[in-house]
C-alpha cells in the first residue's frame, strides 16, 4: 500500500497535480512537513486516543485544523485502507470534498480465507467497511476479482464502483544479470532460488512455500524477504523458522525488508517467485517480479488471477497443498527451455501495468466525482 500511495502520488505530481499525503505522527523528532518532489509533500499529523475511534477522530481533526491553517483547498480526497477511510468519511462531511476509497485487502474476504485457529476479523473493521462503501463518492478496485468481492460482500453501488489496477515502475523492475543479484543479496551464486516477499503473516501463505521447498531437490534454496506484520507476527516469524529447520534444514534464508528499489535485486536472484497468499486484491509481488523477468507461481485467488498470466507469465495453483506448488515449480526449474518461455511472457504480461495507466485511469476518476 505505500507503494502504490507514493508511486501514484509520484506520477500526479510529474503531472502536474498538487498532492497532499497525510499520515499519523509516530516520531516526535519526524519534520511536520516534507518535500517529497515538486508538488508532492507528506504531512504528519499527531494524534492521539485509546480507543480506535477517539484516535481516527483526532487524526481527522488534526488534518482539518492544518488545512485550515494552510488555507488549502482541495478538490478531491482519496483514503487508503479502512482506517483511512474512516477518517475521509470525517473529512468528506466537515469539508464537503468527495471521498475516493482505495481497501486494498478487505475484512469480509480475509475473513472468508482465514485458516482455523487463527484470530477473527474485527467487526468494528468490518462494519467501518461497509460505510464507507456505502458513503464514498467512489470505491476503487484493484481488479475485476476485487470489484467482485466488493459487490458480494458489501453490496457497493455498481455506479460508484471503478476498476483501477495498480501499476509497476519499469525503470526499477526489469531483466537484469543473476549472478549479480546474488552477490548484492550476498547469497550462494550456485544452485536454483525460489524467493517469497511481502509482510510475514498467515494471509501470505509462507508456510506452502517452505513445505513446497522441502518437496524439491537439495540444491533448491528458499529466499524469504519481509518483517512481521500485525499483532501475531512475531510469532508467525519465529513459528516459520523453526518449521523451516525441521522439514528444509539450512535450506531456508529469512531476510528483512529492505528498500523497494532493492527488491528488483531479490526478483532477478531468483528462478521462481513463490507467492502462496490466501487472498490477494491484486499481488503487485507477482507483477513486480514478472517486470524483472522472473515466473511466478501464485495462489489461484482474487487479484492474483489478473496479475498472472497462467502458463503464460507463470503458474497458478488452486488450492493449497504444498505438493501442488513444488511440482509447478519443479516445472519450471527442470526445464530451461519453459523457465525461458516463461520469463519471455512475464515480461510481456508486466507491461500492461504502468503507473502511467493508473494515472490516466484515477484522472477520469477523480474528474467524474468532482463533475
Amino acid at each position: 500500500m505505500n507503494v502504490y500511495v507514493d508511486s501514484l502520488a509520484r506520477t500526479l505530481a510529474g503531472r502536474g497535480i498538487a498532492v497532499d499525503v497525510f499520515t499519523r505522527r509516530l516520531d516526535d523528532e519526524a519534520l511536520e512537513e516534507t518535500a517529497v518532489m515538486p508538488r508532492y509533500r507528506v504531512i504528519q499529523i499527531s494524534a492521539s486516543g485509546e480507543e480506535r475511534a477517539d484516535l481516527i477522530r483526532s487524526f481527522a481533526e488534526g488534518v482539518e485544523k492544518w488545512i485550515d491553517r494552510e488555507e488549502m483547498q482541495y478538490d478531491v480526497l482519496h483514503s487508503h485502507y479502512w482506517l483511512s477511510g474512516w477518517a475521509g468519511l470525517l473529512l468528506q462531511d466537515r469539508l464537503g470534498v468527495p471521498l475516493a476509497i482505495s481497501f486494498h485487502t478487505l475484512g469480509r474476504v480475509k475473513e472468508s480465507a482465514r485458516a482455523p485457529g487463527e484470530p477473527r476479523e474485527s467487526l468494528i473493521r468490518i462494519a467501518t467497511e461497509s460505510e464507507v462503501v456505502a458513503r464514498a463518492g467512489c470505491v476503487v478496485a484493484s481488479t475485476p476479482a476485487d470489484a467482485a468481492d466488493l459487490l458480494e460482500h458489501y453490496q457497493a453501488a455498481p455506479e460508484r464502483l471503478c476498476v483501477s489496477p495498480p501499476g509497476v515502475d519499469h525503470e526499477i523492475f526489469s531483466p537484469g544479470d543473476v549472478d549479480e543479484a546474488r552477490r548484492c543479496l550476498g547469497i550462494e551464486r550456485e544452485g536454483r532460488w525460489l524467493a517469497v516477499v511481502g509482510r510475514i503473516q498467515p494471509l501470505k501463505g509462507i508456510e506452502i512455500a517452505i513445505r513446497a521447498l522441502a518437496r524439491l531437490g537439495d540444491d533448491v534454496r528458499l529466499l524469504v524477504v519481509g518483517g512481521p506484520s500485525g499483532p501475531d507476527g512475531q510469532a508467525e516469524v519465529e513459528r516459520l523458522e523453526a518449521l523451516a529447520e525441521q522439514v528444509a534444514p539450512g535450506r531456508v534464508v529469512f531476510r528483512p525488508p529492505v528498500a523497494h528499489e532493492e527488491v528488483a535485486c531479490v526478483y532477478r536472484a531468483a528462478d521462481v517467485v513463490v507467492v502462496p497468499s490466501r487472498s490477494e486484491s491484486f499481488g503487485l509481488v507477482a507483477a513486480e517480479a514478472q517486470a524483472s523477468g522472473t515466473p511466478v507461481v501464485a495462489a489461484r485467488v482474487g487479484g492474483l488471477v489478473y496479475a498472472v498470466c497462467d502458463g503464460e507469465s507463470g503458474y497458478l495453483v488452486s488450492g493449497e497443498e504444498p505438493e501442488v506448488y513444488a511440482s509447478a515449480i519443479a516445472r519450471i526449474l527442470a526445464d530451461p527451455e519453459t523457465a525461458a518461455r516463461l520469463s519471455a511472457g512475464a515480461v510481456e504480461h508486466s507491461a500492461k501495468f504502468s503507473w502511467e495507466a493508473s494515472a490516466d485511469r484515477m484522472m477520469e476518476l477523480y474528474s467524474g466525482m468532482v463533475g
